[in-house]
């Protein structure tokens, strides 16, 4: 068992951070976290916002987030059952984080492409 003193390290093989580094840099859970951004939204909304996602996949990764402690999952009493998903505080803390990210793609996007493109040609 780890010190307490002792600073957990994803360079570690067995550290703990590698598994929430595995959720929060998945694709699927930026996406989830960056359309939570604009607040509570149903599986539906997410499904429709979230071009390409399946809804196999969609629920792996709202699962996962809220077993992380980063989404709640609210399951309203109505006819038919509806379902929100909303960020919690904890899953807020990572907007600014998942936003620079997004920034950063769409950014250079053409560059990446570009380098992409000098790499596959070069051969």
């Amino acid at each position: 068992m780890e010190s307490e003193d002792v600073k957990p390290t994803p360079f570690a093989r067995n550290c703990g951070s590698r598994q929430v580094l595995d959720r929060i840099g998945d694709r699927w859970s930026v996406l989830v976290v960056l359309t939570l951004a604009g607040g509570e939204k149903r599986f539906s909304e997410l499904a429709r916002h979230i071009e390409g996602v399946s809804q196999k996949m969609l629920t792996q990764t709202l699962r996962g987030l809220e077993r992380d402690g980063l989404i709640t999952r609210t399951v309203h009493a109505a006819v038919p059952p509806r379902v929100d998903y909303a960020l919690t505080d904890l899953g807020r803390s990572l907007l600014d984080l998942v936003g620079g990210l997004e920034a950063w793609a769409t950014t250079h996007l053409g560059e990446v492409e570009a380098a992409r493109v000098r790499y596959d040609t070069a051969g």
